[in-house]
């Protein structure tokens, strides 16, 4: 049964990240959490996500802006290895809380950011790409402050899909290798990771016809209610865990 919710979940996650460019991961991240456990649910998280950014940018190849791939993720490679080496160091109580308050100061952090965002250039980014992957390595996800980041250096669409999911697709890599080197990704979470992951796969093609229909206040809106609902669940968790 918890297979079964987790393909469910994954499928429409998939869709909806397929359409606003993220929220997969945090869908998904309580779930995991629930059912396998935080620290397993991270690996988990990551081998997805791997497979979530692979299908954004198989989605919208010829979309994506390389200049800003490379400013962004050559600086976020080594810092996502950071951060994911000082996860493992963590307990499994405080992985809980750290991804809890982190969803929840995305909220009025990610209002400042678009309300004072001003056009970027590839020294911002890759600036953002040491801060976001750092902080990536550690939280699962930090689709609401990379989305800000990558509008706000003028991609919209599918370029905006593309290229973001081409940045991150770099960044988890890197926390996939690092998590099976220091033998915090076994077999059976490796499978579970694959199997999340091809559901959000199949969400993320179904999504694409509609990726143009959305409307920026929609967004807004299902983000902040994502992040309230999801924040709040992983606090409670790591709360009944004491």
């Amino acid at each position: 049964m918890g297979l079964i919710l987790v393909l469910i979940v994954g499928l429409v996650a998939g869709i909806f990240s397929g359409i606003v460019g993220t929220g997969a991961s945090i869908m998904l991240v309580p779930v995991l959490a629930t059912i396998y456990g935080p620290k397993a649910a991270v690996p988990i998280m990551a081998v997805a996500a791997v497979m979530a950014n692979l299908s954004r940018i198989l989605a919208w190849w010829r979309t994506v802006d390389w200049r800003a791939f490379a400013a962004y993720s050559i600086t976020a490679g080594p810092a996502a290895f950071l951060g994911a080496r000082t996860l493992l160091i963590l307990p499994a109580r405080a992985v809980d809380f750290t991804i809890g308050l982190f969803l929840l100061s995305m909220i009025p952090l990610r209002h400042l950011l678009a309300k004072r965002m001003i056009r970027l250039t590839l020294w911002h980014m890759a600036l953002a790409g040491a801060v976001i992957g750092f902080l990536t390595g550690i939280v699962v996800s930090t689709g609401p402050i990379s989305v800000p980041v990558f509008l706000g250096y003028g991609l919209v669409k599918g370029a905006f899909l593309a290229t973001e999911g081409a940045s991150s697709l770099v960044i988890y890599v890197v926390k996939v290798l690092t998590f099976g080197s220091s033998g915090a990704l076994p077999l059976d979470l490796l499978l579970k990771g694959l199997i999340t992951g091809a559901a959000i796969m199949a969400g993320t093609f179904i999504a694409k016809p509609f990726v143009l229909r959305l409307a920026p206040e929609t967004f807004r809106v299902i983000m902040d209610g994502l992040m309230l609902i999801c924040g709040l669940t992983m606090i409670w968790n790591a709360v009944m865990a004491s």
